[in-house]
């Protein structure tokens, strides 16, 4: 379930999001559960341009919080289970960074996602993780900062 969680997560992040022009913090669909929404409201005062989605698996919140875009997802009881915020390179720990120089040498950053988890929820999740989408002239790879700050790969995007 981590796997799969983080997996969908940043493929989401990843790809272009559509947000709703208001700058209304409600449920926009009648799938949203009312929980849910209230503990959104609670917990991200101040968002804006919310847009929800229901999958199977999750209801997801995607947002503007502090001009960061981010993403709150909950499961299906209603819990909060992470959220993840789309950031500069710069937000990259230096030896992280330093690690990506040398061993992806030719690829330039996309972009930097932080995912933090719910390890209440799930305690097997890390409870901060770092994925940096990095792209050559022939691939692009999703490599994921370990707790320890090395990198390792975590997917083949294309």
């Amino acid at each position: 379930m981590k796997k799969f969680f983080i997996t969908a997560a940043v493929a989401a992040l990843f790809s272009t999001s559509v947000f709703a022009d208001g700058h209304t913090k409600t449920a926009t669909k009648i799938e949203v559960s009312y929980t849910v929404v209230n503990e959104f409201n609670t917990n991200f005062a101040g968002a804006t341009n919310v847009t929800w989605t229901v999958s199977k698996d999750f209801q997801k919140a995607s947002f503007i919080l502090n001009g960061v875009k981010t993403t709150a997802f909950y499961n299906k009881q209603g819990e909060f289970v992470a959220v993840t915020m789309n950031v500069d390179a710069t937000a990259i720990p230096a030896k992280a960074k330093a690690e990506i120089a040398d061993k992806y040498k030719g690829y330039a950053t996309q972009g930097v996602i932080i995912v933090q988890n719910n390890t209440e929820l799930n305690p097997d999740a890390d409870e901060t993780a770092y994925f940096v989408d990095l792209k050559n002239e022939s691939k692009e790879i999703l490599v994921k900062i370990t707790p320890s700050l090395h990198t390792e790969l975590y997917t083949e995007v294309k």
